[in-house]
């Protein structure tokens, strides 16, 4: 048996091609909901990554398009579905602040406590970027205050190493560090 063919790299396409995949990348970016529903209705697979291994609903979270997100999540796109940089939607979420997308990941079943390679969960990206809704968030869904880094490093302690004092104070209470 032979191993399935490797998918063709950007210079083995030709510019038809490549124009609708950039096309298909953008409508993620730039939320285009309907455009979307339509071409997953069609057969485009739903977790389609980018050079950079950003996944249609990576880019449509990470621009704060929950519309386009739901789509994405309705047609199967994968939760836990990691950019080349190991992170999440819901971890690209925290990081830019956005409420309403961590929130619906969150409703949609991602894991609230996924780490990349670097075990950076939600909550650190959160708590370093002094998004405190966010941490509240991913707290009362069940985050762990307490769970380190690959490399050993604490929330709150990355939370105060970043300047962070509002997400700090909030992990504090939450641990009784103060």
């Amino acid at each position: 048996m032979q191993p399935p063919p490797h998918p063709p790299s950007a210079s083995e396409l030709d510019e038809d091609t490549l124009a609708f995949v950039r096309k298909v990348f953008h409508f993620a970016r730039t939320g285009e909901a309907a455009e979307l529903a339509t071409l997953l209705g069609q057969g485009l697979p739903p977790n389609l990554r980018n050079e950079r291994g950003d996944s249609l609903l990576m880019l449509a979270c990470y621009h704060g398009h929950a519309d386009a997100a739901r789509v994405l999540l309705e047609h199967g796109a994968d939760l836990e579905l990691m950019n080349d940089a190991g992170q999440t939607p819901l971890a690209g979420a925290a990081f830019k602040g956005d409420l309403a997308i961590a929130t619906l990941l969150l409703d949609h079943g991602a894991a609230v406590d996924h780490a990349g390679p670097n075990g950076k969960t939600a909550l650190m990206f959160a708590a370093m970027f002094n998004r405190g809704d966010i941490v509240r968030l991913l707290l009362a869904r069940g985050a762990d205050p307490f769970r380190p880094d690959a490399d050993g490093n604490a929330i709150l302690d990355a939370a105060r190493r970043m300047g962070a004092g509002d997400t700090a104070e909030l992990l504090a209470a939450a641990t009784d560090e103060r």
